[in-house]
């Protein structure tokens, strides 16, 4: 596996991970594993935004 294929796949784990944590399983159409690792950003990055505003 080629270093930049596993840096992505480590941020993927990461925003998967921190989704899981959450209670966050699947997104409206797609299960968390099947999002490209802008997708997570973009989830993780919305639920993060939604957390603060409740704060």
């Amino acid at each position: 596996m080629n270093i930049l294929r596993k840096l992505i796949e480590n941020q993927k784990r990461f925003y998967i991970e921190k989704l899981l944590e959450a209670g966050v399983y699947k997104t409206s159409d797609d299960h968390l594993y099947e999002k490209t690792l802008s997708e997570l950003a973009q989830v993780y990055e919305s639920y993060q935004s939604i957390q603060r505003k409740w704060k």
